[in-house]
């Protein structure tokens, strides 16, 4: 009988630490609702300029603060996967095995497109040429000799930038000996800035809502214009040509909602893709999923 008893211990152990593990789970829906409550928000550092001003006006609204945690893409879907957080901003979406975990979980995510947004390349202001072909830039990526860039640099190599430059080359990987990377976009900024020569990676939005720390390096940058691969023209990286399809490095940007329960992922998510969450994307340069609406007055007469 006491062989028994001691057998059970471990189980009725495991169900105990099963009940609050999940009284604690409930604990924390209960506190939380979409526009109330706290969470941890994973951000694309490549986009963190647009969503600090975003997570500033929402909670500024409502009685809700947002943790912001941004990273390189891959820190950011390990991070995703392992429950840091269930709330993720991303300029893709989720893959068919991502996706598939979820439903293993029974959670069905919920994707929000939210903005497109440019990939930019610059050069330093001693370069005379603000023109630049992505069939050079892919040569570069593939190793071949002949092009007049001398070094690619990238804020992190584990970046969505990294991924995006190298699905267009149609690359696994970038290891040639020109292809640098650092740990953020300013360091990016910094160092091309003060080196003829190189071409920098960057999220957009981080020249269009600088840093303090960068705001003085931008003065020595070129934003270059991009030629597509088999295309005829240049274009800069500008709301104009993001809304009519022609610049060569757009990207779709995402809030994906994993909770399971109607938390602050959901009112951030609809907040984003609202009336106010859009005019702050168009304020950043980005171009929004809905154009915002403009009021008209019109008033019966002129004073």
């Amino acid at each position: 009988m006491k062989k028994i008893k001691f057998l059970l211990y471990p189980f009725f152990f495991f169900v105990a630490v099963l009940f609050v593990s999940c009284k604690q789970s409930e604990a924390k829906k209960s506190k939380e609702t979409i526009i109330k409550g706290k969470t941890v928000l994973l951000v694309d550092e490549t986009i963190k300029p647009l969503i600090e001003d975003q997570i500033a006006v929402f909670e500024n609204t409502y009685d809700a603060k947002i943790i912001l945690e941004a990273k390189s893409e891959k820190e950011l879907m390990q991070a995703f996967l392992k429950d840091t957080s269930r709330i993720v901003v991303l300029s893709r979406q989720l893959s068919v095995d991502e996706a598939k975990f979820f439903e293993q979980l029974n959670i069905k995510p919920r994707v929000t497109k939210i903005a497109t947004d440019a990939i930019a390349l610059i050069s330093n202001k001693k370069d005379a040429d603000t023109l630049i072909a992505m069939k050079d830039v892919v040569a570069f990526l593939k190793g071949s000799a002949g092009t007049k860039i001398k070094g690619l640099v990238f804020d992190n190599p584990n970046s969505s930038t990294v991924r995006f430059m190298t699905t267009l080359a149609g690359l696994k990987e970038v290891s040639h000996k020109g292809v640098y990377s650092f740990k953020s976009n300013e360091e990016v900024v910094k160092f091309v800035s003060e080196n003829d020569g190189m071409i920098g990676v960057i999220g957009v939005n981080w020249l269009l809502q600088p840093t303090v720390n960068i705001k003085d390096y931008l003065t020595n940058i070129n934003v270059l214009s991009v030629q597509g691969l088999n295309k005829n023209s240049y274009f800069a990286p500008t709301q104009n040509n993001l809304a009519e399809g022609t610049y060569p490095l757009a990207r779709d940007l995402f809030i994906i909602n994993c909770q399971g329960y109607s938390g602050l992922g959901m009112g951030f998510a609809s907040f984003l893709a609202g009336e106010i969450g859009q005019r702050i994307v168009l304020k950043s340069g980005m171009l929004p999923t809905k154009m915002p609406g403009r009021k008209i007055l019109i008033k019966s007469r002129i004073k």
